[in-house]
């Protein structure tokens, strides 16, 4: 099967969001692990940041990243018709 011109634009799209995701979720879970000491100065809701985030700030920033993953492909996939289910 050729591809077309169209599915090379959405493949490159997907990765695109893909890798931007995958970059703000390796700074979530490693950077800011990595960097503990220097950035415990810094207080969310009265916790210091590294302690904030391991306990309930990363998962908050997953979430958010699967939710808009999921509607960022929905409307990709309604714009070049490969969507599934009812039309709306």
């Amino acid at each position: 099967m050729q591809l077309t011109e169209k599915h090379h634009e959405y493949w490159q799209r997907n990765l695109r969001i893909t890798a931007i995701l995958l970059f703000i979720w390796f700074f979530v879970t490693f950077v800011i692990g990595y960097f503990a000491r220097e950035l415990s100065n810094i207080t969310v809701l009265g916790f210091p940041l590294p302690f904030y985030m391991g306990a309930q700030g990363s998962l908050i920033i997953y979430v958010v990243i699967i939710w808009f993953y999921a509607r960022y492909m929905n409307k990709l996939d309604m714009e070049y018709g490969v969507h599934e289910g009812e039309d709306e």
